[in-house]
């Protein structure tokens, strides 16, 4: 506080007194309302996929039989090499993750230490696709063995509860072709376009978790 007093002459007169106080207000550091946004949302595709799983196990009780019989033709290891490979897309996904956020869209050199966001997620993308492919590849064997959709209740529970699980890592490989897209187009990478990259990585990695309980359950829990 700083306070200048009056002076009082001969003539009586009073010169102005001035008080000037600098009060500095806190900073309130509010969360990102699109990554909160996110969450939200995140959270009720818990609940979706918690359905699916409460229908799978269901059936699964009906039928023990039928599921003792129709796992046997799932190809453990194959489906094991796709799950890594869904797995270490997360991994990439972070590393993208991270050069968002020091704000490096683009890499500085060949070196995967210099990659930016751009590469990390381009790699991350490529194991995406590897991994609908492969999903698509055990679809068309199984399709040739005579399960299917409606061939009986196991087949209707394995393509529903997978089927949903695939849509939702092509929807995140058409996210990240957007988050790329964005990288190159924008001439200053900023605060904005991390956000999006960093929101895109929330659901890329909770799909990743749920096919880590799909797989669980379906591969190994027969």
């Amino acid at each position: 506080m700083r306070k200048t007093c009056g002076i009082i002459g001969h003539n009586r007169r009073v010169t102005s007194t001035s008080i000037t106080q600098t009060a500095s207000a806190p900073v309130v550091n509010r969360p990102n309302s699109v990554a909160v946004g996110t969450i939200v949302w995140l959270g009720s595709e818990v609940m979706f996929f918690a359905g699916l799983f409460a229908i799978y196990f269901t059936l699964r009780s009906t039928s023990p039989e039928l599921w003792l019989f129709e796992a046997d033709k799932h190809n453990v290891t194959f489906a094991l090499i796709n799950t890594l490979i869904l797995v270490s897309s997360s991994v990439t996904c972070q590393f993208g993750v991270f050069a968002a956020e020091r704000l490096q869209a683009r890499s500085t050199g060949w070196k995967p230490s210099e990659w930016g966001m751009v590469e990390w997620f381009f790699l991350t993308y490529a194991l995406g696709a590897i991994f609908v492919t492969g999903q698509v590849f055990e679809y068309a064997t199984l399709v040739s063995e005579g399960v299917s959709l409606s061939s009986n209740a196991y087949g209707s529970a394995f393509y529903i509860t997978t089927g949903f699980h695939g849509i939702h890592v092509t929807a995140g490989l058409l996210a990240f072709l957007l988050i790329i897209g964005r990288g190159f187009a924008v001439k200053n990478f900023g605060h904005k376009e991390a956000t999006s990259a960093i929101v895109v990585s929330y659901y890329w990695h909770f799909v990743d978790v749920v096919w880590i309980g799909l797989f669980l359950v379906i591969y190994v829990l027969k």
